[in-house]
């Protein structure tokens, strides 16, 4: 497989066959999760009873018009299994997400999910976080210019803008993108951003993998983390 599109197609696909035969589905963000809700669609118009969670207005929408059921966005749910991207990914399968601005949903029904399922081409693969994106920080608009001054103690904030204006969250929040570098330990710099007043949430994902499927031109890899790690 060569074309990138063909390639994120199969590792939908790839995670399409490890769904179960009924069960409630956590619906991710991106392009690779648009072809996984274009085929959990196909799998309800074929006779599967699932019924979707979407992390996003935009994955709403596309599972809408795939005739795929959904449940409300209030909850509470009990997701059997979330299919979702990320835009790194170390070798301990930490992540970064909210490339795309919905980290804050993805991470709660990330965190509803018995499994969690990433799947990814494989230049998002890094020998450490940081090596190539920034981290998405997405917080208050109240007083944003004050909670980037201490996000600064970590690296450089960059506020994200959309046709130069504040990019707004499906929760009505900023982001803030933050070039820290390589990360020497994501888990500890996911609490220390946490901690800061005004933070809502960070794309740091750390042992909430259960598994990655990786896609590349010779096929799809699967890789499972520790249960320690999850």
């Amino acid at each position: 497989m060569s074309d990138a599109d063909d390639q994120k197609r199969a590792a939908a696909e790839a995670a399409a066959q490890l769904l179960p035969d009924e069960g409630v589905i956590g619906l991710g963000t991106g392009t690779t999760a648009r072809f996984f809700i274009e085929r959990v669609g196909a799998l309800v118009a074929a006779g599967r009873r699932l019924v979707g969670v979407p992390t996003s207005r935009a994955s709403r929408e596309l599972a809408e018009r795939a005739g795929i059921p959904l449940l409300p966005d209030e909850g509470p749910w009990r997701v059997d299994v979330c299919v979702d991207g990320a835009d790194e990914v170390d070798g301990s399968l930490c992540l970064i997400k909210g490339g795309g601005g919905a980290l804050l949903r993805e991470k709660i029904v990330n965190g509803a999910a018995a499994v969690n399922l990433i799947v990814v081409d494989r230049p998002k693969l890094s020998p450490r976080l940081g090596t190539r994106w920034p981290v998405p920080v997405e917080i208050a608009p109240f007083g944003h210019r004050a909670v980037a001054q201490r996000l600064a103690a970590f690296g450089r904030p960059v506020l994200r803008e959309r046709d130069g204006a504040p990019f707004v969250t499906d929760g009505g929040h900023y982001i803030y993108d933050l070039h820290c570098g390589v990360i020497d330990d994501p888990a500890a710099l996911e609490r220390e951003l946490d901690a800061v007043a005004g933070v809502v949430e960070t794309g740091l994902f750390v042992g909430r993998a259960t598994s990655l499927l990786i896609a590349d031109a010779h096929g799809v890899e699967r890789r499972d983390a520790p249960p320690a790690a999850r």
